[in-house]
């Protein structure tokens, strides 16, 4: 069949593919190089697209070439009943990058689930629970004894990405998935939760800094931990709202901060310094938050926390941080390899199962390079990334 050969494909299916994967119809148009009344008639089924077309819909959608030809679109359902609320997004209206990287860890949750089984590998309980009648300061102490991370091992991590790789391990263990997601602004969210369970997920916004990724994932675990107690829905059915709901993520916010900075090591590590009347300017900020591998903001809203600073103070040096910030060039990232975005996308468990499933004939090689989006011929170089451990590197996606 000729590329520019019309085909007939179920019109009310492209309808579907669009609106499921978040698209108005410019967007399609421009993508495929056409008019939007084109598009439009193929939704209405006045029109037939060429086997070419359709080939670049089903890549831009992300859907199977063979979704185009079902008699009915397939029940699913909506994504807002799986993840938690976020701020800045309204159920039902996520962007098309957002509700791809939805799908795609929703995905992968299932896979390593199912490869699980196939390996008998007893799952892991996610078995933290927070209840909003306690303190955050309670929270994070349970949460950070949970992780078996010490204060001393901490402190001795070389750099941001040294510290990221072993906060994330610890929640590995925790009985959560951790994925990173790509092509999603960090204006629209820089972390999610996905509430299934058993294994949850925790994903994080490949656009962060490592030193900012940590306490983005701490944030997603008491989410986490809050939902397990009862104490928080999906956005779909989330209750709250205004000054009730921000009460919540505040709660989050300070659980996440408690975590990684307790108390008692916040006390001595200023009193070491000789900084507890000192008045915190941007670099007295930073060497706390270079210490603890933090931002100067998160280490700032951490100092406000304890009452080293008050509110006019933090106020005053969060609005001198964001002048200074905005005089710095974009941060770009560095090169990754394929190994290295698979890995940092799906988390090393995640490989080392998939890997392990291959092995044991379990899968089949397109299977694997499927669920890791890597390509058959790199999985040789895979495995001796994950038998160095080496840490990621800042990707700007």
């Amino acid at each position: 069949m000729s590329n520019q050969t019309a085909i007939t494909i179920n019109p009310s299916l492209l309808a579907w593919a669009r609106k499921e994967s978040g698209y108005d119809i410019d967007r399609v148009a421009k993508r495929l190089q056409v008019k939007e009344e084109r598009v439009a008639e193929w939704e209405k089924g006045e029109r037939q697209p060429t086997f070419r077309q359709v080939e670049l819909l089903s890549r831009f959608f992300h859907r199977p070439f063979s979704i185009f030809f079902m008699a009915r679109p397939p029940q699913l359902p909506p994504l807002a009943t799986e993840y938690r609320r976020l701020p800045d997004v309204e159920p039902g209206h996520e962007s098309p990058e957002l509700r791809l990287a939805l799908r795609q860890m929703l995905t992968r949750r299932e896979n390593a689930l199912n490869l699980m089984s196939e390996l008998g590998e007893p799952i892991p309980e996610f078995s933290l629970r927070a209840n909003l009648r306690e303190t955050p300061v309670e929270v994070g102490q349970r949460l950070r004894q949970a992780t078996g991370v010490t204060v001393e091992f901490q402190l001795g991590w070389l750099n941001g990405w040294e510290a990221w790789r072993e906060w994330r391990a610890a929640v590995d263990n925790l009985g959560i998935l951790v994925f990173q997601f790509a092509k999603v602004s960090l204006k629209e969210v820089r972390g999610l939760a996905l509430l299934r369970t058993p294994m949850p997920v925790a994903g994080i916004n490949g656009k962060e800094m490592p030193e900012a990724k940590a306490f983005t994932l701490f944030h997603e675990v008491a989410h986490l931990m809050l939902a397990a107690g009862n104490e928080e829905a999906s956005a779909a059915t989330e209750n709250r709202r205004g000054d009730d709901w921000m009460a919540v993520e505040r709660f989050a916010e300070m659980v996440a901060s408690h975590t990684l900075v307790p108390e008692d090591a916040l006390r001595d590590m200023i009193g070491r310094m000789g900084t507890q009347r000192a008045t915190w300017d941007m670099d007295n900020v930073r060497r706390v938050a270079k210490k603890f591998r933090l931002t100067p903001l998160a280490t700032a809203t951490r100092l406000r926390e304890s009452g080293y600073m008050n509110w006019m103070q933090y106020n005053a040096w969060r609005e001198q941080w964001q002048a200074y910030v905005a005089t710095l060039p974009p941060r770009r990232g560095g090169f990754a390899t394929p190994v290295q975005k698979a890995v940092n996308r799906a988390g090393q468990p995640f490989a080392r199962l998939v890997l392990e499933a291959l092995a044991a004939n379990r899968i089949t090689p397109v299977d694997a390079s499927r669920y890791l989006d890597l390509k058959f011929e790199h999985f040789s170089k895979l495995r001796t990334h994950l038998m160095h451990e080496p840490g990621e590197i800042f990707i700007d996606e």
